[in-house]
């Protein structure tokens, strides 16, 4: 009886002992793979990018590459010396199901793989044989090398040049004289990205594209990314960010309701490309027709204010802090039909077609920080 009792104690010893190493191992390999991200959130907090293109350049194991990619916003690039590190990372990725948004590549020369002004930031403990004027100039404007030098990180921003400009409004700015500030800007001589929707939706309906502005080295467009099997389709209007160096898609927000896109005149409405204004890290824009304005964070594309007294809002104009717009009444908004020149699903498709019928204009002015109302004057004649 006491050969079985010692039997069974030593047994029950010894899987103590088995769980416990594993409990260990386990407990260790989470605090090794937190340690990555609690890295690679103090390094994009220390270089403010909020999104776009990260390159990594040595990236060994990959797992502080894949902690870079911090959200949808980021598109990383790992780069090693070590056939075998490469080897390695790519492992990683794919175990977490992230290759193709975070990549890695073998890489021993000096000449980094990238046009120039297109990467947002550059993170290295050790360069190499790249010298930081390559760094510099693969970086796009305002864009961050974090480097590890004697044993501490050093955070280098590449100057914006001031004869570049921005294009905020429809017509270049407020002032509508669609000619920009831009001495750099000229014949183009290589192509610096390349980003989808490969094809519009149709040659001869509404254009795919209603609105196109540009602030604060980022895109902001509004199309239509509906099926371009037929035109016939639903429509599925975005309001889409991009970085305007690399491409990367930042955030996407979908809009409610939008011209007609089986409308005849490719240009829809005079004013429907008037409702798009970016300016530094804020969006305006109505997410809809008959929607209110609302200020959205241009790296995110989260609302930060919605305007009160702005439903139906049919043109923006911003200047001096100061909203200027022009509002109509969406309760006496009057739309026609268009019919779809087919069956979908075995009826008849209509979709309503706006064209600048909204009445009871006025215009507003708001402060753009606090959403107050500084003055309005109703319109006796039509503005468009």
């Amino acid at each position: 009886m006491s050969d079985e009792r010692s039997t069974l104690m030593k047994s029950s010893i010894q899987a103590f002992l088995v769980i416990t190493l594993m409990l260990t191992l386990l407990f260790a390999g989470r605090v090794g793979n937190a340690a990555e991200p609690q890295e690679a959130h103090q390094i994009l907090k220390a270089a403010a990018v909020k999104g776009g293109l990260v390159v990594h350049i040595g990236c060994g194991d990959g797992k502080l590459t894949v902690a870079l990619r911090a959200n949808e916003s980021f598109l990383v690039h790992g780069l090693d010396p070590d056939a075998k590190n490469i080897e390695k990372a790519r492992d990683y990725i794919r175990s977490q199901n992230l290759y193709g948004k975070v990549t890695a590549e073998n890489f021993k020369g000096r000449h980094l793989p990238y046009t120039d002004n297109l990467v947002n930031l550059v993170v290295s403990e050790n360069l190499g044989g790249v010298s930081m004027d390559e760094v510099m100039r693969v970086l796009c404007p305002n864009g961050t090398a974090y480097i590890k030098k004697h044993g501490g990180w050093e955070k280098t921003v590449k100057p914006r040049p001031k004869n570049i400009d921005e294009w905020t409004h429809f017509l270049h700015d407020a002032s509508n004289n669609a000619v920009a500030n831009d001495s750099v800007v000229g014949l183009p001589h290589h192509v610096q990205w390349v980003g989808g929707p490969k094809w519009a939706r149709s040659h001869d309906h509404l254009a795919s594209v209603s609105a196109a502005v540009s602030s604060g080295g980022r895109i902001f467009y509004i199309v239509d990314e509906g099926p371009v099997a037929s035109v016939a389709l639903p429509a599925e209007w975005l309001l889409v960010a991009r970085d305007a160096f690399n491409g990367v898609v930042l955030w996407k927000r979908a809009i409610e309701l939008w011209e007609g896109h089986l409308r005849g005149f490719r240009s829809g409405p005079t004013e429907l490309p008037r409702r798009l204004v970016a300016v530094n890290d804020r969006v305006y824009v109505t997410l809809g027709y008959g929607k209110p304005t609302v200020a959205l964070d241009a790296a995110t594309g989260k609302t930060v204010r919605t305007y009160d007294q702005t439903e139906g809002t049919l043109e923006i104009l911003f200047n001096d802090g100061v909203l200027f717009l022009v509002v109509g009444d969406p309760t006496k908004q009057k739309t026609e039909a268009s019919i779809v020149r087919g069956k979908q699903l075995g009826q008849w498709s209509y979709w309503p077609i706006y064209a600048g019928r909204m009445q009871g204009k006025r215009i507003l002015a708001i402060s753009s920080k606090t959403g107050e109302v500084l003055w309005k004057k109703p319109t006796a004649t039509r503005l468009n």
